[in-house]
């Protein structure tokens, strides 16, 4: 256990050494968008683009993988609409705290992450993942966050009001994502077996090498940011009950889910590696993602909220998900 707490670590660390930055005016919270979008979309899509690159075709586009994953996300949805909508919380709220629920910090966090834990071979059902989440699981929550009424106080247009109009706009958000486009890329890339010149494969090295730790710190940064906004409205209040039972359901029932339903595929004899399961378990185990927060400000939802379960998971990780690695198995590749 010591063992991979020490490992662990220096990826939480770095997320600690950004809220503080942040949060003790080391870092202008003016400076965060920029640091957020060098990371979007330069060095995330370099580091994608080169694990698509190097992995064979075929194991990109694994059916057991995203099945698996895609049922799990689902049904986590699902879960946390069911528990939310009992309470006061309108569709819009509700929608984006099902999004937090099931999306972990896979691109800022799980691809250096597991990566370094399980060896290369990890990234690609991570990138699978990364790719259901984008496409399917977040689509389908802005969708449902525009069953509601959503007018008045929420800033969002009234043009948006049908499901089916949001899951259109949501779709063309995706296409405009650089993370997706980045990853079939390099499978294009690996497919063709073509050899970029050389600076070129130089420049795309230092910027992906670059993705992990400025990912990690605006981690940090981004959740001291909304934690301080959150501090100088004081009509912006979080009750605890509306956060901390979602940070429990993605940190513990999301990869308690992800393994009963792999462990049951594997059982039907499904296409499903021993492998592709261990790094599906630990990536449920990850925290929130941090875009969920923004796009809740995008779309008129309580971004404070958000972001409080950002950070409580965040926090918790740091030891849950320690145990979930001791409890998988520890370290060790295919």
């Amino acid at each position: 256990m010591l063992a991979i707490l020490t490992l662990t670590f220096p990826f939480f660390a770095l997320v600690a050494c950004g809220y503080l930055a942040a949060r003790f005016g080391l870092l202008a919270l003016t400076a965060i968008p920029g640091l957020n979008g060098f990371v979007l979309f330069f060095a995330l899509p370099c580091m994608l683009y080169r694990f698509g690159a190097s992995a064979p075709t075929a194991q990109l586009f694994d059916p057991g993988v995203a099945f698996t994953y895609l049922f799990c996300g689902l049904l986590m949805v699902g879960l946390c609409l069911a528990l939310t909508r009992r309470g006061s919380i309108g569709w819009n709220d509700a929608a984006f705290g099902a999004l937090v629920a099931a999306f972990p910090n896979t691109g800022f966090m799980g691809v250096p992450l597991l990566v370094a834990l399980l060896g290369s071979a990890a990234a690609t059902p991570v990138i699978v993942s990364l790719l259901v989440d984008m496409v399917v699981i977040s689509s389908l929550c802005i969708a449902l966050s525009r069953l509601g009424p959503h007018g008045a106080g929420t800033g969002v247009s009234e043009d948006a009001v049908s499901a089916g109009q949001a899951a259109r706009k949501a779709l063309k958000g995706v296409a405009a994502n650089p993370l997706p486009w980045a990853i079939l890329a390099g499978a294009l890339v690996s497919w063709l077996q073509l050899q970029l010149p050389k600076p070129i494969l130089t420049t795309v090295g230092l910027l992906a090498d670059a993705a992990s730790p400025v990912a990690l710190f605006t981690i940090g940064a981004v959740l001291a940011r909304s934690h301080i906004l959150a501090l100088s409205d004081p009509t912006h209040e979080v009750p605890w009950q509306t956060t901390v039972p979602v940070a429990l359901l993605k940190l513990f029932v999301h990869p308690a889910l992800v393994y009963g339903v792999g462990t049951f595929a594997l059982a039907l004899g499904l296409p499903l590696a021993p492998f592709a399961l261990k790094v599906l378990v630990l990536l449920a185990a990850l925290p929130s993602a941090s875009n969920v927060v923004l796009l809740a400000e995008r779309y008129g939802a309580d971004s404070g909220r958000i972001a409080r379960i950002v950070l409580i998971s965040t926090a918790c990780a740091f030891f849950t998900f320690s145990g979930a690695v001791a409890l998988m198995g520890g370290r060790g590749g295919a």
